[in-house]
C-alpha cells in the first residue's frame, strides 16, 4: 500500500469517527428528563403474573358494583371516573359527567382529573425511591437539604408522616400582612415565608399527628433540590413515563391553567386562586387506568427494599389510642384483630378522590370526580366484596 493511499484511509477513518461522535453527541444532548433517567431511580412496571379471573367470579362483582353506582352516581349530573380491578384485571369501569361543561366535553377513560391529596401518595413514592437509591435518608434533617428551612429538628420522615408540627400554608397566608392574596403562591414562597414572616410551628416535631399540606409542599422542594429537576419533570422522569402513565401530569399554573379539566360545585365552575400553583400536596392530574399502573408497581416485590417497603405501612402516630393512623404517604385503619386497611382520599376545590389499595387481595379501587360530592368516598363500601373488612355495605345501611 502506498503512502498516499494510507493517508487517504486515515482521513476517511477520522471523518467517520468524527461523524459517529457527533451523532452520539446529538443523541446524548437530550432533555433534562433523558439525562436524569440514567441518574435517578425509576419505578418499574409490575412483572407479577396474576391468575386470570373467571366470569363466574367477575359477574356477581360487576352486578354489585353496578348497583352501588346506580345509587351514588345515578345520572350524568354526577361526574365520576371509577375503576375496580383485581389481579391487575379491570372488573368494572364507569366514566360519566362533564369534563368541561362550557365546551361540551364529557369525561372518558383518558380524561385527566385533579386527584387532590391522592397526589401525596405519588410525592411520597418519589421520596422513597430517592431513599432506596441512597440519595437521601428518611431521618435526615430537612435543613440539610433546604438550608433556608428554619426548623432544625424536623426530618424527612416527619414530613412524610405528618408529624412535623408545621402550620398549614393555606391558613397562615390568609393572616394579615403575610401574603398578597392577589399573587399566586409557590412552594418556594411558602419556604421563604417561614423566615420572612417568622411563621412558627403549631407544636414541636414528632410530638403529635397533624395532617398538613405544607409537609408535602416541602417534600416537593426536596425532590427538586436532590434531583436538580423541577417537581413536574422529576415526577414524569421517575414515575409517570416509566410506568406508561400517558395521561398523568403535574399541573403547572402558567402552562396548564387554560387547558386543565375544571372542577364544579353544582353547575358553577370553580375558579383558580392564589393557592393553585403549590404542588406536592396536590396538583397531579391523572386517570383511574394510570393510577392502576402505579398501584400495581407499588405493590410489586421489586418496589424498594424490604425494610423500606415495610416502613411505608406502619403507623407513626400512636400517642392516642384509635383505629386511624398514617404511614409514609398513606392513610390506614388498624383494627384490634391486627387487620389493616390502606387508602388515601383527597379534596381540592370541586375535585374529590379516593384511592384504595388492597395488596393482600390484589384489589385496587379508584374514584375521581370533578364535581364536588362526598359520594366519591363511599367507594369503601365496595371493599367487603373482596375481603373480610368491617365496613358497612349498602345492604346493611
Amino acid at each position: 500500500m502506498t503512502f498516499r493511499k494510507t493517508t487517504l484511509y486515515i482521513k476517511i477513518a477520522l471523518i467517520s469517527l468524527a461523524f459517529t461522535a457527533c451523532s452520539k453527541q446529538e443523541k446524548s444532548d437530550g432533555t433534562a428528563s433523558e439525562i436524569a433517567e440514567s441518574e435517578f431511580p425509576q419505578m418499574q412496571p409490575s412483572r407479577v403474573k396474576y391468575a386470570k379471573l373467571s366470569e363466574a367470579y367477575i359477574n356477581p362483582k360487576k352486578e354489585a358494583i353496578e348497583r352501588f353506582c346506580n345509587k351514588y352516581f345515578r345520572n350524568e349530573q354526577n361526574s365520576i371516573s371509577l375503576l375496580v380491578a383485581k389481579n391487575g384485571q379491570i372488573i368494572y369501569e364507569r366514566y360519566q359527567g362533564d369534563a368541561n361543561r362550557n365546551k361540551g366535553i364529557k369525561i372518558e377513560k383518558d380524561t385527566p382529573l385533579h386527584i387532590a391529596s391522592v397526589s401525596k401518595v405519588f410525592t411520597a413514592t418519589a421520596i422513597l425511591l430517592l431513599a432506596n437509591r441512597g440519595k437521601i435518608d428518611l431521618d435526615q434533617k430537612v435543613n440539610s437539604i433546604l438550608p433556608e428551612f428554619p426548623f432544625p429538628d424536623i426530618s424527612i420522615r416527619n414530613l412524610l408522616s405528618h408529624r412535623s408540627g408545621l402550620r398549614n400554608y393555606a391558613y397562615f397566608v390568609e393572616e394579615k400582612g403575610v401574603w398578597d392574596l392577589h399573587k399566586t403562591l409557590t412552594n418556594q414562597d411558602v419556604l421563604n415565608l417561614f423566615t420572612e414572616k417568622e411563621i412558627k410551628c403549631d407544636c414541636p416535631a414528632d410530638t403529635r399527628f397533624c395532617y398538613c399540606n405544607t409537609n408535602y409542599a416541602m417534600l416537593a422542594l426536596i425532590i427538586e433540590k436532590v434531583t436538580g429537576l423541577s417537581y413536574p419533570e422529576a415526577m414524569k422522569t421517575m414515575i409517570f413515563k416509566p410506568l406508561g402513565m400517558d395521561h398523568t401530569y403535574v399541573f403547572e399554573y402558567d402552562k396548564d391553567k387554560e387547558t386543565a379539566t375544571p372542577s364544579y360545585k353544582g353547575n358553577m365552575e370553580i375558579a383558580l386562586d392564589h393557592l393553585d400553583a403549590v404542588y406536592g400536596d396536590k396538583n397531579i392530574y391523572s386517570t383511574p387506568r394510570d393510577i392502576l399502573k402505579f398501584d400495581l408497581a407499588r405493590n410489586a416485590p421489586t418496589f424498594l427494599n424490604d425494610k423500606l417497603r415495610k416502613e411505608i405501612y406502619q403507623g407513626y402516630s400512636n400517642e392516642h389510642k384509635g383505629e386511624k393512623n398514617y404511614g409514609l404517604g398513606i392513610r390506614m385503619i388498624e383494627w384490634e384483630n391486627g387487620q389493616k386497611f390502606y387508602f388515601h382520599n383527597g379534596w381540592w376545590h370541586g375535585n374529590t378522590s379516593s384511592y384504595i389499595t388492597m395488596a393482600k387481595e390484589n384489589v385496587t379501587i379508584i374514584a375521581l370526580s370533578n364535581r364536588f360530592t362526598k359520594n366519591t368516598y363511599a367507594v369503601r363500601k365496595l371493599v367487603p366484596l373482596f375481603g373480610d373488612y368491617p365496613f358497612k355495605t349498602d345492604d346493611e345501611d
